[in-house]
Order: C-alpha cells, then structure tokens, then sequence
C-alpha cells in the first residue's frame, strides 16, 4: 500500500488477512459453520443442513462489493487506499441476528427450529386440501387479528392464549394445530386469496418452476433472457437492486470456455504466440 497509497485492494479470504486461522485453508460452507448458520439450520434434534445454496461464498461476495464500494467513496474524499479485508465467516456472522447478545446477556442457546421461528407464531408451514404447503406469517398482534378474522374465528385474537405475541409463542402448538385444521380445507390458490385479501402475509414454497412465468416476477423483470452461444437463449436473474435512473442489465451470459485466453495471456501478460500455442498443446489452458 505504501508504494501506491491510493489504490483499493479487496481480499476475500476463509478467515481475513489477520488472526490465528488467517493461513488456514477455507470454503463457503467452512464459513457457514464457523459463522453460526450450520447449527441453527435444519430440524432439532438432527444432524445441521446446508441451505441448499452456497451462502457463505454469496455473502462474502455481497459484502466485499459494498465495502469496495465504500472504500471508492472515502477515497473520493480522502484521496487514499485501503486494503478491504473480507472473510467468508464474518460475511456470515454479520446476518446472525442477536445470535451472539443472547447468549452472552440471557445465556441463550439458539437451536435449530425447521420450519418455524422459536416463540413465534403462528409463522409455520400449513397444509392445504390439494396437497401443498403454505407458509404463513402472521405473528404480529394486528395481523394475528386479521388472520382470526379470515379463519372465521375473530374469538382467537382475544383469546389468553393467543391474545399477545408472548402468548402465542407459548402455545405455538396448539395455535398450529388450529390453523392447520383450517387451511387443510382449502386449496393451496384458495387459501392464498383469502389470505392475501384480508392482509394476512402468506406464499406457496416457490421452485424454479414455479418462478419461470410467474407474473410479478415477469411485472419486475425478475428474470430477464440472455443470448448464448453455446445453449442459446438462458433465462437468469436479472440486476438486483434496481435503480430508477441508472438502471443495470445484463449484457452477455458470460464467456465460452477460453475465449478470452488470447487477451489475457497474450495483450495482458505479453506471451507471445509461440508460447500461447505451447500452452495450448501442453493443455495448460
């Protein structure tokens, strides 16, 4: 940095530039187990499970974009450099909630809780008469009162059980088993509409199927179609966040195997093209 002392280096690493594990070897899932996510996800009483997506590696991404992007701004004001040190497990650790004040504070334990949030209800996945599952958040005092409402049952808002938030996580149970004797005899569609109308949050478990047509994600260009030249046409994720007027997009699906070699072996690094034709016969790249 002192050769340069306005240049903007970001370093993802497993365990950040300093500490004692800084040398250690590390991976996204490395740093979901060590930044607290891996033991409170699955079932209680089972082995913990990975969120079925590599979550570490995207939040260390995400983070080390927003810190790039603030150390470009204090270097507008300041005219210097810094290092942006990202670790995949502070990545982690930084979305953990109040995981780390519980137990210090109240001696705490957060367990894994599957489908629902512990003293939280109802916010749980519901049976329907078609066979589907809908999740249904509805912890709020008002939105509890809405949902009774919808359930025909506006005696459950005021009941001692159910009349208040402490209250209703207490007794998550019982309220589950109420309300899953209701969605259970309505259809998955039929269920939504009524709750959707009366106010009450609620969503049907969304797959990829199930994302590709759907009309809000079509409203907001969720999903935007891209040009190929190997699979052709590829439906992904569009730009997200969005920016009124600066808008991004997605220009191209990303390059085919070694596109770009004689750009960055040649033009970047100077190989000649003896050595580039080396390095393809040897099948170093």
């Amino acid at each position: 940095m002192a050769e340069n002392p306005g240049l903007v280096i970001t370093r993802v690493t497993g365990f950040g530039q300093d500490g004692p594990y800084a040398e250690r070897a590390g991976y996204g899932s490395i740093g979901e187990a060590m930044g607290g996510l891996r033991y409170v996800m699955g079932e209680a009483g089972r082995l913990p499970v990975r969120a079925g997506i590599s979550l570490g590696d995207a939040l260390a991404s995400v983070f080390a974009a927003i810190g790039t992007l603030a150390a470009l701004q204090e270097r507008a004001r300041s005219g210097c450099g810094q290092v942006v040190d990202t670790a995949i497990y502070e990545s982690v650790l930084a979305l953990m909630e109040s995981l780390i004040p519980e137990w210090v504070i109240a001696g705490y334990q957060r367990e894994p809780g599957g489908a629902v949030l512990p003293n939280v209800a109802p916010s749980n996945l519901y049976p329907t008469a078609d066979g589907m599952l809908v999740l249904v958040a509805a912890n709020q005092d008002t939105v509890f009162a809405r949902l009774a409402t919808a359930m025909r049952k506006p005696e459950l808002a005021a009941d001692e059980r159910f009349a208040t938030h402490g209250a209703r996580g207490g007794n998550m149970e019982m309220l589950d088993k109420i309300i899953g004797e209701w969605t259970a005899t309505l259809t998955s569609a039929d269920l939504l509409d009524v709750l959707h109308a009366s106010g009450v949050p609620a969503t049907q478990i969304y797959r990829a199927r199930d994302m590709v047509g759907d009309p809000h994600f079509n409203a907001r260009q969720a999903l935007v179609t891209i040009p190929h030249p190997v699979l052709g046409d590829v439906l992904q994720q569009n730009v997200f966040p969005k920016l009124s007027r600066t808008p991004g997009a997605v220009r191209w699906a990303g390059p085919t195997l070694g596109q770009h070699n004689a750009q960055v072996y040649g033009d970047l690094l100077g190989l000649s093209e003896g050595e580039l034709a080396h390095l393809y016969a040897e099948k170093v790249i």
